[in-house]
């Protein structure tokens, strides 16, 4: 299922829009118009087959694709992906560095969380718990990514390849087993800390591990975004909701967001 919702106020939740579904399984929503204060927003959500709404959640991004060239760029968009981190990196060491993505690999993102770091996976995370295996797949072959001890990433932005503060305008990502509707989340807060959006992932679909979400403001007015993985954290012993476990255990995969700009 694919949403694309233009103009959309931020502080609204998905579900609030009127949508007319068509054979083709896409929902079109009537737009909502924003509050004077609140920065409108282009929201795109899918889950099952992500190759059609990707490329246009890249297309309103913005092209090209920028690389890891040191920045800013006046324009275009950059991915994050796990696959290339060098193995020292990998599975069981929980040590990935925060600021990878600026300082090895010159993206402009930096990561914190509450929780005791960050592991990025080659194994499904099979070396946590040899039962998460079968639970999930990688969407860009073949690493995936979570938070250690914590289900909160936070996110933010420099300049590429300086150790500058720089906001976005846009930022989204690839999600992988979201079983609980409403639970996961993206939430977009400007550099005072104002909430402009709260997005929920869609949920998975019978055929498909994989979902997408993200949203899309006019300005770079994006300071952070507060990724929110599903009710539980990856641990020994914890199964998924849909293994018979407590919990809606939730990973990532590929991150897309727009060239990070200079703070005005």
């Amino acid at each position: 299922m694919h949403r694309f919702i233009s103009r959309l106020a931020p502080a609204l939740l998905l579900g609030a829009v009127v949508a007319c579904d068509y054979d083709d399984d896409t929902n079109y929503s009537t737009p909502t118009e924003p509050t004077p204060a609140t920065p409108a927003a282009q929201i795109i959500t899918s889950s099952g087959d992500l190759s059609a709404p990707l490329t246009q959640f890249r297309t309103l991004l913005g092209d090209p694709r920028n690389g890891g060239t040191v920045g800013p760029s006046t324009g275009g968009r950059r991915e994050v992906n796990w696959d290339g981190v060098p193995a020292e990196f990998n599975n069981a060491d929980n040590r990935f560095p925060a600021a990878f993505f600026n300082t090895t690999v010159r993206l402009g993102l930096v990561m914190t969380t509450p929780g005791t770091g960050f592991r990025n996976d080659s194994s499904l995370f099979g070396d946590v718990d040899g039962a998460l295996r079968t639970q999930f797949a990688a969407f860009s072959p073949n690493k995936l990514f979570a938070a250690s001890n914590s289900n909160i990433i936070d996110v933010e932005f420099q300049l590429p390849g300086q150790p500058t503060p720089a906001n976005v305008a846009g930022f989204g990502a690839v999600f992988v087993d979201v079983d609980v509707p409403g639970r996961t989340t993206l939430e977009y807060f400007d550099r005072s800390g104002r909430r402009l959006a709260l997005v929920e992932v869609p949920v998975r679909t019978a055929t498909s591990a994989f979902s997408l979400a993200g949203a899309r403001f006019p300005d770079a007015v994006v300071a952070r975004v507060r990724i929110t993985l599903g009710t539980g954290t990856l641990g020994a012993g914890r199964l998924d909701i849909s293994a018979g476990g407590s919990a809606d255990l939730v990973v990532v995969d590929d991150f897309l967001y727009t060239e990070p700009q200079p703070i005005r």
